[in-house]
């Protein structure tokens, strides 16, 4: 299974981008959210964290291996639980992400139907199965903030997901892992991995006390 692929961009269509890996040229499936982020690096070396699936009628044997890309194991992680819903799947789901994961985990998290049926191919019904079934795993997809420039992206996005669920495995509750993550996010601080961020934060938290 391909788990992560790099190679130049060379092309980019609404719902899949070519990659030259050498001299093969891979299609792969991506979601809006992702495409808009690849934009500015047509023609450049990117890397894409993938999951593989097998796309057809199992009856009739024309079962064709799909490539999914995206940024961010998170983004990954995200979309594989939001293929899980009932009624979802991955074609639904590739076209339902039109906007960046940490707006549509925090709309799972705080019940809101109605912006999640704004989604493309996504009804009221759908909505509810996706709070339903995805409500309580979303505090760390939550935390991912927009990113719209890849050019300006830092790795925080991964670093405070992985420091959230670093805090859970500590001993502290959702709510107190959110907090000390949002604090940490809303200090501005340039954080650059794992280690340093709960440095940060248990500075900070030791300063107020």
């Amino acid at each position: 299974m391909i788990r992560r692929i790099s190679g130049v961009l060379e092309r980019i269509e609404p719902a899949a981008i070519e990659l030259a890996v050498g001299d093969v040229v891979h299609e792969i499936l991506v979601p809006d959210m992702v495409r808009r982020q690849l934009q500015p690096k047509l023609g450049s070396k990117v890397s894409l964290f993938t999951l593989e699936y097998l796309e057809g009628n199992p009856t009739r044997g024309n079962l064709v291996p799909r490539l999914v890309g995206f940024l961010s194991e998170v983004e990954r992680e995200f979309f594989e639980l939001f293929c899980e819903v009932d009624g979802v799947g991955v074609r639904k789901a590739l076209r339902a992400m039109i906007r960046p994961v940490g707006e549509v985990a925090t709309a799972i998290e705080e019940q809101d139907a109605a912006g999640l049926s704004k989604l493309p191919g996504v009804g009221a019904a759908t909505a509810e199965r996706i709070i339903a079934k995805l409500r309580r795993k979303m505090p760390k997809f939550a935390l991912l903030v927009a990113r719209e420039a890849p050019a300006d992206r830092p790795e925080g996005a991964d670093v405070l997901a992985e420091t959230f669920e670093v805090l859970r495995s500590l001993g502290h509750s959702d709510t107190d892992a959110r907090r000390l993550v949002d604090g940490l996010r809303e200090g501005r601080r340039k954080i650059g991995d794992v280690q340093a961020a709960l440095e940060a934060i248990y500075r900070q938290t030791h300063g107020q006390g």
